[in-house]
């Protein structure tokens, strides 16, 4: 069975606090929905400003494939302001539990009733496609809720929706509720919000309830917890569901689950399911072992089946199955015996709470096969005078391709004055100091220090780090690794 998607990212994704999006950025989103296969695109609410109508304008004038929808409440006003705007149809809003119909329309059920039969026929008598959401549907009387339904399906009505407004469904209830409507003569749909994080759970149970169209929102988005997510929902439907499917092209769901994170300034935190930065991402070596022998052995689905790529993360928790595989990508090949040392390396600096990236990786390889082979300098030791009326000075002793050297220098600091009683040595001359940055990777006062240099030397160019508790020890250990490998050629 085909399972229609109902998007309203433009329409309750932006009701998302501090999101506003521009014509040109609302269109982008409909391009993209309609290019992807979704059926119906909610592309805001006619009523609201002179700047949304123009929204929607753009979006009708596109000859999508997609039903282009404004929601809409059953006032006439409502209704002639999405005609202005020329959509195809309109998601009609009929509150229909006690509490909105007393406290918030101040009405009566039976007024309430005339009121959508009203609105249905004044949308049938001018063209629309209408769909009927019931507001407020999960905490209203059935019997009521169904009576609603059927009225608006004599007056001629194409769908009608249930709405979980605060999301207090639970898939066992959300089933049970679409199966006492699921006889109905027209399509029913299912609307919910993720107050209790139930939202996609409870679209799922109502379509294995009755449900034949999903109402979503890109990434979840939406007021208070958002909206039932577009990716999480489709994604399950293919490979959860079985006799249920959508036209939904799978492998762009990455794509616009980042168009519509960085048009809306809404960040997707790095676990959520399908688009989350962590989704793909492998750090485990027993999972990357498996992984890598089997994608199955810990993927529910390929990375490639939604848009994405596998990561292999580096840190402590990485075997050399995984971490292999890392540096074959980075186009190193190592043997047995450098692969457990570089292993053991970055294990000994992720303990030290770093997080190891690409150019850690790097440096360590680097110094495990000894790229750049014999170092023609070696630090033996360096001694530091400062205060608060002494100018720092450092004495250093050092070797250079076997000769030992003592030298001294002065300079506004103590690791500039280290650094001067190095360089000043002839070896050093050719050689500038482009760029330096400290990080501290623990925090107290024995933080360790992350130093990392970049070196130059006519036209060649080489970063290199250093790593202590001290940052004088890992300045001028990092600036001689440096200097070694721009002598190494």
């Amino acid at each position: 069975m085909n399972i229609n998607v109902l998007d309203t990212t433009l329409r309750d994704g932006e009701q998302t606090p501090g999101v506003s999006l521009t014509p040109q950025e609302k269109l982008r989103i409909a391009t993209k929905l309609d290019e992807i296969g979704v059926e119906f695109i909610e592309a805001g609410s006619a009523i609201t400003s002179e700047g949304e109508r123009e929204s929607i304008k753009q979006i009708t004038k596109q000859g999508f494939n997609a039903e282009i929808l404004s929601f809409s409440r059953p006032l006439t006003v409502d209704i002639d302001y999405c005609l202005e705007c020329d959509v195809d149809a309109v998601n009609l809003v009929v509150p229909t539990s006690e509490l909105h119909i007393s406290d918030k329309l101040q009405t009566t059920k039976e007024k309430l009733i005339d009121l959508s039969n009203d609105a249905v026929d004044y949308c049938k008598d001018h063209g629309l496609i209408v769909e009927l959401s019931a507001e407020d549907a999960s905490r209203s009387d059935v019997d009521f809720l169904k009576s609603v339904y059927v009225n608006a399906i004599q007056h001629g009505v194409d769908r009608i929706c249930v709405c979980d407004t605060v999301g207090i469904l639970t898939p066992d209830s959300s089933f049970e509720l679409f199966s006492q409507l699921r006889d109905l003569s027209v399509p029913i749909s299912c609307h919910c919000h993720n107050d209790f994080g139930l939202a996609v759970a409870n679209t799922l149970s109502a379509i294995k309830g009755g449900a034949s169209e999903i109402h979503t929102t890109i990434n979840g988005i939406g007021e208070r917890a958002g909206n039932t997510s577009f990716e999480e929902c489709v994604v399950s439907i293919d490979r959860l569901l079985d006799d249920y499917s959508t036209n939904i092209r799978i492998n762009e769901i990455y794509d616009i689950s980042k168009l519509v994170a960085r048009l809306t300034g809404v960040y997707i935190q790095p676990n959520k399911a399908i688009v989350g930065e962590n989704a793909f991402s492998h750090e485990s070596g027993i999972h990357s072992d498996g992984i890598i022998k089997n994608s199955a052995t810990y993927e529910p689905m390929t990375p490639e089946l939604v848009g994405r790529k596998r990561k292999f993360v580096i840190g402590k928790h990485m075997g050399t199955h995984g971490l292999d595989n890392r540096l074959k990508e980075l186009g190193l090949n190592v043997n047995d015996n450098q692969l457990k040392q570089i292993c053991d390396d970055i294990k000994i600096l992720a303990d030290k709470g770093k997080t190891v990236t690409d150019v850690d990786l790097q440096v360590i390889a680097d110094n495990v096969l000894e790229i750049n082979h014999k170092d023609r300098i070696k630090l033996d030791e360096v001694t530091i005078v400062s205060g608060n009326k002494v100018m720092p000075t450092a004495s250093v002793k050092i070797s250079i391709d076997g000769e030992e050297i003592l030298n001294a220098g002065v300079g506004l600091g103590p690791v500039d004055a280290a650094i001067n009683a190095i360089k000043s040595l002839d070896i050093f001359q050719d050689i500038d100091l482009i760029e330096y940055h400290v990080d501290s990777i623990t925090g107290g006062t024995d933080a360790f220090i992350d130093v990392i240099i970049k070196l130059q030397k006519g036209d060649k160019v080489v970063s290199a780090r250093g790593t202590e508790a001290d940052i004088i020890n890992a300045s001028v250990k990092a600036y001689i690794a440096g200097v070694n490998r721009l002598l190494s050629d």
